[in-house]
């Protein structure tokens, strides 16, 4: 089994790539001044992270790993970790020198903060390595814009406004991530193309097996996963396309399933309700009648 290697806090990113720490909990990096990396050559290493992290990838740099996807990083493209989260980096080779940028940041420094209040907007952090922002050139200089005065706050003498303005601006940074990000849902349409259609299939399947019987109501996960995506980035990709969110996508299918089912007057409200997945049949004939106006056996006796 690999090792892992923890990186607990930002000063032990920092000495890991020969940087000041200039800040316990907040650090831009520029890789082109860190010393190599010695890598045992051939071999693999889990690293887990125990702060945000913002990788900014300017040339190749070996592969990394979730799960079972490999993402093989393009010239301009900004990969997000979250507190926690577990990367295999692989082929590195000995005495490897990173190139690009990196912005981290811990937790504790957006505690009380408008940012720390709304972090888990930023669903990014959540996405797989294969669902990494691809930057225009001019978007890139935005993103360096952004680092240059987070750096620049970080050596400047601490006084009463450092915090508000540090967090600020990594709070306009990833508020410009999620606009090249619905920027990338549109530009990138060739790499989504089909994957409403093949959702649509997933539910249309999914519904003529016994899954439901055996699984219950399809999740958003659930579906993700068999469509190789990350729970954020199918949530936020469907959305982006319908208008509606994944799980009102779902609800949607469910209900259209289960008007067709309600036609069978052999069966009861009850029964189709366990067919569809619902452990309790209340809750189907709540989802019901929010959905439609009218309770099952009201939709029944009308048509």
């Amino acid at each position: 089994m690999n090792n892992i290697v923890r990186f607990e806090n930002v000063k032990d990113y920092n000495a890991l790539n020969n940087h000041e720490t200039l800040h316990p909990l907040v650090s831009v990096i520029d890789f082109s001044k860190s010393k190599p990396w010695v890598w045992p050559g051939g071999k693999s290493i889990k690293v887990s992270y125990g702060m945000y992290g913002v990788f900014l990838k300017e040339v190749k740099c070996g592969d990394l790993k979730y799960g079972c996807n490999y993402y093989d990083y393009e010239e301009g493209s900004l990969v997000f970790i979250s507190p926690g989260q577990i990367v295999e980096v692989e082929d590195l080779g000995e005495n490897f020198q990173p190139k690009g940028y990196a912005l981290l940041f811990h937790a504790d420094l957006i505690h009380g903060t408008s940012l720390g209040r709304h972090i888990q907007d930023y669903t990014f952090f959540s996405y797989q390595s294969n669902e990494a922002l691809h930057l225009s050139e001019r978007e890139r200089k935005i993103v360096l814009d952004c680092f240059s005065k987070i750096k620049y706050e970080l050596e400047h003498a601490i006084d009463n406004h450092s915090k508000k303005l540090i967090v600020s601006n990594i709070e306009l940074f990833l508020n410009y991530c999620s606009r090249f990000y619905e920027r990338q849902f549109i530009t990138r349409e060739n790499v989504h193309k089909g994957i409403l259609e093949r959702f649509e299939h997933l539910l249309n399947e999914y519904f003529q097996t016994d899954k439901p019987h055996t699984i219950g109501l399809p999740s958003v996960a659930y579906c993700a996963a068999e469509l190789n995506l990350s729970s954020g980035y199918f949530g936020d990709l469907i959305k982006k396309e319908t208008g509606k969110t994944a799980q009102e996508y779902i609800q949607s299918k469910v209900i259209d399933v289960a008007k067709e089912k309600i036609f069978d007057i052999n069966k009861s409200v009850s029964e189709i309700a366990y067919e569809l997945g619902f452990k309790y049949p209340q809750h189907f004939t709540r989802l019901f009648k929010q959905r439609v106006g009218q309770s099952p056996n009201e939709y029944r006796l009308l048509n």
